[in-house]
């Protein structure tokens, strides 16, 4: 499995030079963004439907999530009257969106070059491990910053946020933040 991390291109470039030695400087820089890009433009899955990452694709994936996000409020509101009133600030609720690469991004990205095309293809279809934190995927990025309070009109009580999940032969470990920075020695 390829480890392509969203985050550090630098180091996509380096897992795909690692893995295919044979191939020319440009080709490995040009495979690497087409993974990349196929990780960032992912296509979100959600009741058997699949929503590309464009303006058209938005509304129609929110209304879908919507339905969920208040039956999920409702649950929540039936669980809240069983315990006491002093709730110390609640946490956020965190729905799994199912994601796979976008072969048609990647794609876009190689025009003229079907010998690269096919390696791509062959490259997400043996499977790939994308490393990510959460504004590198398109989807995820976007529905992180839904107002989804406004679109319930107003019955949302907790913030939503989403886990995004690979579907197919590929990977998702979403990066946390890093470890503590070294403090500077003062002179």
């Amino acid at each position: 499995m390829l480890p392509i991390n969203l985050t550090k291109p630098e180091l996509a470039f380096d897992a795909v030079r690692k893995s295919y030695k044979d191939l020319k400087p440009t080709d490995v820089a040009l495979v690497s963004a087409a993974l990349l890009q196929s990780g960032r433009s992912a296509i979100a899955i959600h009741d058997g439907q699949e929503f590309s990452w464009d303006k058209e694709s938005f509304e129609p994936l929110t209304r879908s999530l919507l339905r969920e996000v208040e039956q999920i409020q409702l649950a929540l509101d039936a669980e809240k009257g069983k315990k006491t009133a002093k709730t110390v600030e609640e946490e956020p609720v965190t729905l799994s969106l199912h994601v796979k690469p976008s072969l048609a991004a990647a794609e876009a990205l190689l025009k003229g070059r079907n010998d690269l095309k096919t390696l791509v293809s062959d490259i997400l279809e043996t499977g790939v491990e994308f490393q990510y934190s959460p504004t590198d995927i398109g989807w995820h990025w976007s529905l992180e910053r839904v107002n989804w309070a406004t679109l319930s009109s107003g019955d949302l009580n907790r913030r939503i946020r989403f886990r995004a999940v690979f579907e197919g032969n590929s990977e998702g470990i979403e990066l946390g933040p890093g470890g503590k920075k070294r403090a500077t020695k003062k002179k």
